[in-house]
């Protein structure tokens, strides 16, 4: 008896309990992991930054709605147990690419995630990340400000395209927050040695 393998036959189950876990629900995703912008992270570089440390980032609840993302039916988590340490993460990881990430420095960065959202619309898709950022030197406080990442991506009504394409697009809504938030002229001069 001869065994035979068919692709295609195990492509379509497999498109099929995909369907069947987001039909009902039930299914949760993962969000892809953080990958730096080193564009920015070049720009901010070249301002020549001292030396800081990251706070826990806020709010650290998990059933926070900051944390708690929905594509449609599907639930998005992050690898990282919440997105606060998602951003958590981001942050240490552009630093230390840098070489300014010391978790024993005197300049401090707190962050509190007020917005962290994905719609997937019909057609075209959104993100939108609101976080404030405060930047301490020895309890001083030099910078509290709130910035705002903001993206969009291809989406669709059918949820075999829109649910994939929303959690493809979770790292770039990251990235577009560091991204403005190492642009600022405040943020660096808060950062700087100088300010040190």
């Amino acid at each position: 008896m001869a065994i035979v393998f068919r692709p295609q036959g195990l492509r379509w189950r497999t498109g099929a309990l995909l369907l069947a876990a987001l039909a009902t629900g039930c299914a949760q995703l993962g969000a892809p992991p953080y990958a730096a912008d080193y564009e920015a992270l070049d720009r901010l570089e070249a301002h020549n930054p001292g030396k800081v440390a990251v706070g826990k980032v806020q709010p650290t609840d998990p059933n926070d709605t900051v944390n708690t993302l929905r594509l449609r039916r599907a639930r998005l988590v992050s690898p990282s147990g919440t997105f606060a340490q998602y951003l958590e993460d981001a942050l240490m990881r552009d630093l230390g690419e840098i070489s300014v990430y010391d978790p024993k420095a005197p300049t401090r960065i707190a962050a509190r995630i007020l917005v962290n959202e994905l719609d997937l619309g019909v057609i075209n898709g959104s993100g939108r990340m609101d976080v404030e950022v405060t930047v301490t030197r020895n309890a001083a406080q030099k910078l509290r400000k709130t910035y705002r990442g903001e993206i969009a991506f291809d989406s669709s009504y059918a949820n075999i395209v829109a649910v994939p394409a929303g959690q493809a697009a979770y790292p770039r809504l990251v990235r577009a927050l560091l991204r403005q938030v190492y642009a600022d002229p405040q943020f660096v001069a808060a950062i700087a040695p100088s300010a040190q």
